[in-house]
């Protein structure tokens, strides 16, 4: 299908109109982020415990001495033998902002149920640089939901992005409802559909004040959107995302047929 075309005038004209409707997107993502700034503060006295490079430390490590924390929820399980291609490709943006994040008072990690061992190999396949913590033996992804149980997966009880998801019979070659796409996500990731579906993304956002640290704020799905670097840049392309099912790899595997 031929896209329209048009003079510079013409081109102009709309470019102008739409500068307005892109004004004011921008003015409601600011308040969009001053809304969730103004979320409540939950306290956690529940003492979790990541394994490091520097160690096991609790929550309160993670900070590095900063008063705030950033968590994004890679989904990597501890069978699993790389992690999740879309996490990757996120967290492929992370090296570059890290630093100016940890000079602006604001501490991001990656957390993941994979044994540390296992994250520090695909750390250095990826060539990555920012802090990668292990979440394993701990409460943290459940509490977080961004792990679910094969209970509750099976029962469909799961309860993700704040609502609950109709049940469903996991099982491979079932068609329908995106499977083939899951099926190729798992297979990269050398789990099968039901495994890699009991792991979910996300992001978590904490404070510390007083030696108190506070929940604040939990996105997931497409909520993590706003930080899928190489979406920004598509929705400017002049043919956009342009997807048509999974079309993205971890970053050492294009070309590979």
């Amino acid at each position: 299908m031929k896209h329209t075309t048009g003079t510079r005038e013409q081109w102009l004209s709309e470019r102008l109109a739409l500068l307005d409707a892109e004004k004011e997107l921008t003015r409601r993502s600011d308040e969009l982020a001053r809304r969730r700034q103004a979320l409540p503060w939950v306290r956690i006295d529940k003492p979790y415990h990541f394994d490091t490079e520097e160690g096991s430390v609790s929550l309160a490590g993670l900070f590095k001495g900063r008063s705030q924390l950033i968590v994004y929820h890679f989904m990597f399980g501890p069978d699993w033998a790389a992690g999740c291609p879309s996490c990757s490709m996120i967290a492929d943006g992370f090296n570059g902002f890290a630093v100016h994040l940890a000079n602006h008072d604001v501490m991001l990690w990656a957390v993941s149920r994979a044994p540390l061992e296992k994250l520090q190999a695909y750390k250095r396949r990826m060539g990555w640089t920012f802090p990668w913590a292990s979440s394993a033996g701990s409460d943290f992804n459940p509490d977080f939901n961004v792990w679910f149980s094969e209970e509750q997966q099976r029962q469909g009880a799961i309860e993700y992005n704040y609502r609950r998801e109709p049940e469903r019979e996991w099982r491979a070659g079932q068609p329908g409802g995106g499977i083939e796409a899951e099926e190729k996500l798992a297979a990269s990731c050398g789990t099968d559909v039901a495994a890699y579906s009991r792991d979910r993304p996300g992001m978590s956002a904490f404070v510390r004040e007083d030696d108190v640290i506070y929940h604040c704020y939990s996105a997931y799905a497409r909520g993590v959107d706003g930080i899928w670097g190489a979406y920004a840049w598509l929705d400017r392309a002049p043919k956009g995302r342009n997807e048509a099912g999974i079309w993205w790899r971890r970053h050492d595997e294009y070309g590979n047929g």
